[in-house]
């Protein structure tokens, strides 16, 4: 480990390492059809990522209750009209979203090369532990918004992070560049971008590294 520049890696969780997207259509698409109303999956995802954050730059409350707050309001964006009680369908789908088909093997790799491994994500802790069952390594660090009372793109998660690795050299990876290659790049935290959807930035922040998959990742520090 000497000769590499990093020891500990982070990653955001949802859309780097698990298809928040497909789980999120799946959620939707599922709940809908039982009320038979057919929505686009796409324009779900496109009200998602702009209802969100605005929910969540409200003020802190639980994940579990921004999904259901985001629920109810794309449903009512699109033309379907439900209880907060109904739009808890969608925190409930959470531990079932799938990992990335590159996810794991990607992780058992750099385990396998020495790598300490750690997750930032804007989640709480409950809803996390549901995902790490898909998950088929062990992190040592877990910085959740429920510990912070802080979402992401604010800089909690990294400062916490920087706190707790100490002296080891750091490096986090990330598919959002709003969430997370931002902040990052703001902090000085050395960041790869795993730009899964060849997004172009949106702003003046670069990453270290840009990169299209965890196995790409995985090639370039193994």
């Amino acid at each position: 480990m000497r000769d590499r520049p990093f020891e500990l890696i982070t990653f955001d969780c949802y859309g780097t390492l698990v298809d928040w997207e497909g789980g999120i259509t799946r959620a939707f698409s599922e709940a809908a059809a039982s009320d038979g109303v057919e929505l686009d999956p796409q324009v779900v995802v496109r009200a998602h990522a702009e209802i969100e954050p605005r929910i969540q730059a409200a003020g802190y409350r639980s994940y579990r209750e921004v999904l259901r707050q985001t629920a109810r309001a794309i449903a009512e964006q699109l033309g379907w009209s439900i209880s907060d009680e109904r739009a808890a369908f969608l925190p409930d789908s959470l531990p079932t979203w799938k990992a990335f088909p590159d996810t794991n093997s990607a992780l058992e790799r750099l385990a396998d090369a020495g790598y300490g491994l750690g997750i930032l994500s804007n989640i709480d802790d409950d809803l996390l532990s549901g995902t790490l069952r898909r998950l088929s390594v062990p992190f040592e660090l877990l910085v959740t918004a429920e510990q912070l009372r802080s979402y992401k793109p604010e800089h909690a998660h990294f400062v916490e992070a920087r706190r707790r690795v100490g002296e080891r050299r750091w490096l986090h990876a990330a598919q959002s560049y709003f969430h997370d290659i931002v902040p990052a790049c703001d902090l000085g935290v050395p960041v790869a971008w795993i730009n899964r959807k060849a997004e172009a930035a949106t702003g003046k922040a670069r990453p270290d590294r840009e990169l299209r998959t965890m196995s790409d990742l995985a090639d370039w520090l193994t």
